[in-house]
């Protein structure tokens, strides 16, 4: 079809009457009010989340009491959580001092337990290996027992050669020690492998209940925490019941009117998880002192160490974590209630 002949294209007459340049605004207005969106979202956040902690600072009396049972309730768990993270990193002191000692049979002689003792001290698991001969265990004997008289009488040496193991560190826990003295039992020439270790592994076995008590409190205390914050905002809600009608009443959704109240429970959980964090800090500064003065009595390098950042933010995030909770179920129940007649 030649160019003279060509039908001209049909048009509507509204976009025949709109201009280009008018097409391409509007386009262009609802492309930026696509864009204005996330914007605006998140002025309403902001709004929100300032607009609630400032009626929290408008009743400080009544909301720092709040936060400071908050505060006390979540310092607990997170004391004793100090408390056996210590008592781990003593523990670990404990097992390092470990020794294994090997009674040798009284037939063996010393050539062939000082072969021995090489032997045993090249394997990987062992740092070194102490031996203690017969003689020289006699005389420590009779040091520390002071029955000179009586060891005298005996006529003879009673004592066997001993070999002392000291275990490296990464066998320092109380199964890999346990396994380590039945090896050395089984070496030929060794009559009885002694480690004195049960009380260790009585120490761990009271640590592991503690942790589990330390948890149910925890659990118990979390729920605590959700409850009195939940309870706080629903006496919130009532005290702004008219305000929310009317808000209704003009449209407003029920996100919208939600969204104070979550908000004032994250600012109640993030603020008693710094009391906790702050009273657990000075709990700590006051101990200092006394501990360093014992741990230096026992010759001891031990030194307690507080929350790192890590479980810090940790204690912060479940606080927070908790206001969210107690606010979202006291909002979503009583927040239906409230509409307008």
């Amino acid at each position: 079809m030649s160019m003279a002949t060509r039908k001209p294209e049909r048009r509507s007459p509204e976009r025949a009457r709109k201009p280009p340049r008018e097409r391409r605004q509007r386009r262009g207005g609802e492309a930026s009010s696509w864009r204005r969106l996330p914007r605006t979202w998140l002025t309403h956040h902001l709004q929100a989340l300032v607009g609630s902690l400032g009626r929290l600072v408008r009743a400080p009396l009544g909301n720092l009491m709040t936060v400071l049972v908050l505060g006390i309730a979540l310092a607990l768990p997170a004391a004793l959580h100090l408390v056996l993270a210590n008592a781990r990193q003593l523990s670990d002191t404990w097992e390092g001092a470990a020794r294994i000692s090997l009674y040798l049979r009284l037939s063996v002689p010393d050539s062939e337990a000082r072969g021995l003792a090489r032997r045993i001290e090249g394997r990987p698991e062992v740092a070194s290996v102490r031996y203690i001969t017969r003689d020289e265990a006699l005389a420590e004997f009779r040091q520390a027992s002071g029955l000179d008289i009586a060891i005298d009488s005996l006529g003879e040496n009673p004592l066997p050669a001993t070999l002392v193991v000291s275990p490296a560190d990464e066998v320092a826990k109380p199964k890999a020690l346990e396994r380590l003295r039945e090896e050395l039992q089984a070496l030929p020439g060794v009559e009885l492998a002694r480690l004195d270790l049960e009380w260790i592994q009585r120490l761990y076995a009271l640590m592991e209940l503690v942790w589990r008590a330390v948890m149910v409190i925890g659990a118990l205390l979390g729920l605590a925490v959700i409850l009195v914050i939940g309870n706080t905002i629903r006496l919130a809600i009532e005290n702004r019941r008219e305000e929310i009608v009317v808000m209704k009443l003009v449209g407003a959704t029920d996100g919208f009117v939600r969204r104070p109240f979550l908000y004032t429970g994250l600012w109640y959980g993030l603020a008693g998880g710094s009391v906790a964090w702050l009273l657990v800090a000075l709990s700590l500064g006051w101990l200092h002192a006394p501990v360093q003065r014992l741990a230096l009595l026992y010759q001891s390098g031990f030194t307690l160490r507080g929350l790192a950042a890590t479980e810090v933010l940790a204690l912060l995030a479940f606080a927070v974590v908790l206001g969210l909770a107690g606010a979202w179920l006291a909002v979503g129940r009583h927040l239906k209630s409230i509409e307008p007649t």
